[in-house]
């Protein structure tokens, strides 16, 4: 049977049109869905000062990414549900409809493929390491040395930074960054490579090692993950993520968290990027 061109335009239109349908509804499907369901569910992992469960409680009682998802879902008018899940399965859980948003995480060239992200950054940090008192860790080229031991939750920013800029190191990879920094407080690495923050936390509960930000210093933003295609849901994100950094409630916040732990929050850099010196 012969097929004229004519025909063939008129099958690819209507197999595009059939792609396109669910794709659309899906693309403006969260924020009816969150609503819907009366429930946020936002992807958290223990990683202090962004997110924090009370061993006491169970309860997931503070942290930025906490108050963050809080005052979205009252802006919604829904209720907040924190969903555990880790660094590297986060993605997956958004696919798998598990979660609908996570926060904290970069917006990678490899993860934008699998997940969308708001044009707005989240907030700014640096790269740093809590390492041994007596270990030279002033430059990146002072850790790319062999027999330096550096602990870094796989699959994460820190993962592919180390990766790429202290290669000749014996990089050890742990499932976050909880399992990192208990690497490094039983002596089985010399460092642990984090965003400065949940270090500030982890020095003064270890109570040992020194906290530096290798030169030259590695800041970027961060952000979070939210379904692929989700349009609508992404650019309601955007809107408050440009918000709450503008009005500087997530300074704020971040503050907060880290006087949460007992440390003095001018001890720590800031989180927007107009005040890192």
């Amino acid at each position: 049977m012969s097929i004229n061109r004519r025909s063939l335009f008129a099958v690819a239109a209507a197999s595009a049109a059939a792609l396109a349908i669910p794709f659309a509804a899906r693309a403006e499907g969260t924020l009816d869905e969150v609503k819907k369901r009366g429930v946020l569910r936002v992807g958290v992992t223990q990683a202090p000062p962004w997110y924090s469960k009370d061993p006491k409680t169970g309860q997931w009682a503070s942290g930025l990414g906490i108050e963050m998802g809080k005052a979205m879902a009252q802006k919604l008018g829904v209720k907040f549900e924190p969903v555990e899940v880790s660094w590297g399965n986060a993605i997956a859980a958004l696919q798998g409809d598990k979660i609908d948003i996570m926060f904290m995480l970069d917006a990678t060239a490899e993860r934008k493929q699998a997940a969308n992200f708001p044009e707005s950054p989240l907030l700014w940090y640096s790269l740093a390491v809590l390492a041994r008192d007596d270990l030279n860790a002033k430059t990146w080229e002072d850790l790319n040395k062999q027999g330096v031991r550096i602990a870094v939750p796989q699959a994460s920013t820190m993962d592919r930074w180390a990766t790429q800029h202290t290669s000749k190191a014996d990089i050890q990879r742990f499932p976050g960054n909880a399992e990192a920094i208990a690497a490094f407080q039983s002596g089985r690495v010399d460092a642990v490579l984090l965003f400065h923050p949940p270090l500030l936390a982890a020095r003064q509960r270890l109570g040992k090692g020194k906290i530096v930000v290798p030169l030259p210093a590695e800041s970027q933003p961060s952000s979070a993950a939210l379904r692929k295609g989700d349009t609508a849901f992404t650019e309601w994100v955007d809107k408050q993520f440009a918000d709450y950094y503008k009005s500087g409630q997530t300074q704020k916040w971040y503050e907060q968290a880290i006087a949460d732990f007992g440390l003095d929050p001018k001890s720590a850099p800031p989180v927007m990027k107009e005040m890192i010196k």
